[in-house]
């Protein structure tokens, strides 16, 4: 089996578990979509600051789930459309924007396949992140993809999980404590890491039948060269110590409503903007 064989063959496994978790994630606390699904607290203040106006632009957002992002830039005035390989996620993110009373257009791709996908469309923003890359075991090939997509003078912007949390790993090992040891490489280059995707980052039961899922470690060097290879130009890049939820039981709330850990100050989030 080649590499891009086993690539493809794990991929698959994480759609499966992706379609497995979307009733769960729908049904959970965690998102709350039985009321609004409220996207404005999916955002860090300085995310829209970055961004600029969207209203009257074209927005993909990449790998979009349940489209809770994706209805924000929609009540913002932006022509949305979300991608996502999940076919329960689409279906399930066409609902719930139906009962937002926004308007996006969804459609079910894997993220290499988006250009053909979407007709050859172009956009003035892609928007991806916070728990997006981790899936994707070729950079290079998915910054390509996206250079394809934006209009020239357009903008990507990723706001994603810091590779030194991924290292950090989500929970203690076995026999272990609540100190934060690094669990995983925190650059690329290893291979997949194989997680037992039985319970999600959000309440509810179980996931039944598919829980294998595959990770692939990326470090901030291999995204900025995977963006400038492809003729992106990085216009900024941030950390951030905010996280939208309490991923460790020590985190404190911050005035922005969001958590941070009392100590170590450690960069758990990053923001990348890039041109075309």
């Amino acid at each position: 089996m080649t590499s891009d064989e086993r690539d493809d063959r794990l991929m698959r496994a994480n759609q499966a578990n992706w379609d497995a978790r979307t009733p769960v994630h729908l049904a959970s606390r965690f998102y709350g979509l039985d009321g609004d699904p409220d996207p404005s607290r999916w955002f860090a203040p300085w995310e829209w600051r970055d961004l600029g106006e969207v209203s009257g632009r074209d927005v993909l957002h990449l790998q979009c789930h349940l489209g809770t992002e994706t209805i924000a830039f929609a009540r913002r005035g932006a022509r949305a459309v979300g991608l996502d390989f999940s076919a329960a996620s689409v279906a399930a993110a066409t609902g719930v924007a139906a009962r937002a009373g926004v308007d996006v257009d969804y459609v079910r791709a894997n993220v290499y396949d988006a250009v053909r996908a979407l007709g050859g469309r172009r956009f003035d923003v892609v928007y991806t992140g916070k728990g997006a890359l981790c899936y994707l075991p070729d950079l290079d090939r998915w910054a390509d993809v996206v250079a394809r997509l934006l209009r020239p003078g357009g903008l990507l912007y990723v706001v994603e999980f810091h590779p030194l949390l991924n290292a950090l790993g989500p929970k203690p090992g076995p026999g272990e404590g609540p100190e934060l040891l690094l669990r995983h490489d925190y650059l690329g280059g290893a291979g997949p890491v194989h997680r037992d995707g039985t319970h999600t980052y959000t309440d509810g039961p179980a996931v039944e039948g598919a829980t294998d899922s595959y990770e692939w470690m990326h470090g901030i060097g291999e995204v900025l060269g995977a963006l400038t290879a492809a003729g992106l130009t990085v216009r900024s890049l941030r950390e951030s110590d905010e996280l939208p939820w309490p991923r460790w039981p020590q985190m404190v709330r911050t005035p922005s409503g969001w958590w941070r850990l009392p100590e170590p100050r450690i960069p758990l989030l990053y923001g990348l903007l890039a041109e075309r």
